[in-house]
């Protein structure tokens, strides 16, 4: 686990530090859909991401769900976990969605590694302005942009965290991500498959649009 935990976070925290996720923290894969935290439990333990990806939704009183963001690994400039103690209960839903592995942390670390070690401090620090520019780019898309245009902005971003033109999921999970009807998504989709910009098969939708194309290749900033 230390090899991966140096090759993902090397760059960001001290050796000290390291040390002690490695010698504290609990290596778990975990398979696309599982879920990693529920709401209304309290969190105990807080995902760090080494590989694969993770989504955190919301969900409303009748369990209709909203994506916020998703975390994926390769990105040092953005958190892998989500803040938490074990006296509060998570307002957020965490799902693989992809095979991915994590680091489990005791919550309770959270805090003491602010004070003990630097670079935790700066991580939470830059990680959570990144997580403030996701959500308010979320609020202006619920607020601003037409569903076709929520449609295709979420299919832009499968393909960049994917890094692949062909996306491995149902009409009903975009729609339960952009919380909308599976039939206004599945409408919306044909109309872009005869606009010759994707290709919809069963549980696959394949992005033919030169513009998404291109993120498939683009390569990670660390």
């Amino acid at each position: 686990m230390f090899k991966e935990l140096t090759k993902h976070y090397g760059r960001i925290f001290e050796e000290e530090l390291l040390r002690e996720i490695n010698q504290i923290g609990a290596f778990k894969e975990v398979k696309e859909g599982q879920v990693l935290i529920k709401i209304g439990q309290y969190v105990k333990f807080m995902p760090l991401l080494v590989s694969g990806v993770l989504k955190v939704m919301r969900e409303d009183t009748n369990n209709k769900e909203l994506l916020l963001y998703f975390l994926q690994d390769g990105h040092t400039n953005s958190i892998k976990w989500v803040w938490g103690t074990e006296r509060k209960k998570s307002r957020v839903k965490v799902v693989a969605e992809t095979d991915a592995q994590v680091i489990m942390l005791p919550a309770k670390k959270m805090t003491e590694w602010l004070l003990k070690y630097k670079s935790w401090g700066t991580f939470v620090l830059s990680s959570y302005d990144h997580r403030m520019n996701e959500l308010l780019d979320m609020m202006d898309s619920i607020a601003f942009l037409k569903m076709d245009e929520r449609l295709l902005k979420h299919l832009k971003e499968r393909v960049r965290i994917t890094k692949s033109t062909m996306l491995y999921c149902t009409h009903q999970e975009i729609a339960d991500d952009l919380n909308t009807p599976r039939e206004v998504v599945s409408r919306l989709l044909k109309k872009l498959e005869n606009m010759g910009k994707v290709k919809l098969q069963r549980n696959q939708i394949e992005i033919l649009d030169s513009k998404f194309r291109s993120l498939s290749h683009s390569k990670r900033t660390a």
